[in-house]
């Protein structure tokens, strides 16, 4: 009867390894040899970059907290969900990216009663009159949305969005794209 015993890979003693040099030339000629495999990654992102970003929400206004973004001319619609760049202020530094949720469209008609907002008559939120720092806060604008300018806003009490006017109307030239919730 015979038996067999298998061999169990040795680890390699240290005084037999790579010194760095001898590594980084080895990686360095594979490298060389198969530059395409890490050529393929970055022409991929930098493909998906110029159509698409993803993007984190780090409140809770939106349910979902990750986002991708289709980049690009897009008309939008009440109830889609779009990313746009923040003007600047309020603690939010310019050109962070917002996302929102499209609650009005040029023609729509925005009015107040006290502080909430109405939509074509359809409520839309309630404006706060001091913000979570202490500072108060003006109510955004009211009236028929002109060409090129959006309502914005979210369910959540906190979102800094039309119900200010810090944020006031989103307009078109400001828009990145078209969002959609990732989870």
């Amino acid at each position: 009867m015979t038996t067999e015993t298998s061999q169990l890979p040795q680890e390699t003693p240290v005084k037999e390894r790579l010194s760095l040099p001898e590594y980084l030339r080895l990686v360095k000629a594979s490298f060389k040899k198969h530059w395409y495999y890490y050529l393929a990654p970055i022409v991929v992102a930098v493909g998906f970059n110029h159509y698409a970003m993803i993007g984190v929400n780090v409140t809770d206004s939106l349910k979902d907290h990750l986002f991708i973004t289709i980049k690009g001319n897009f008309m939008p619609e009440r109830g889609d969900k779009m990313a746009y760049r923040w003007h600047g202020g309020g603690g939010y530094p310019e050109g962070s990216i917002f996302v929102k949720i499209v609650r009005g469209i040029p023609g729509d008609t925005v009015t107040r009663e006290g502080r909430d907002f109405f939509v074509n008559g359809s409520y839309v939120g309630t404006a706060k009159e001091i913000s979570k720092t202490g500072k108060p806060l003006e109510a955004g604008p009211v009236g028929v949305i002109p060409p090129g300018h959006y309502y914005v806003a979210t369910t959540h009490p906190d979102s800094l969005d039309s119900r200010y006017a810090i944020t006031g109307w989103i307009k078109e030239d400001a828009i990145k794209g078209k969002v959609f919730g990732l989870f």
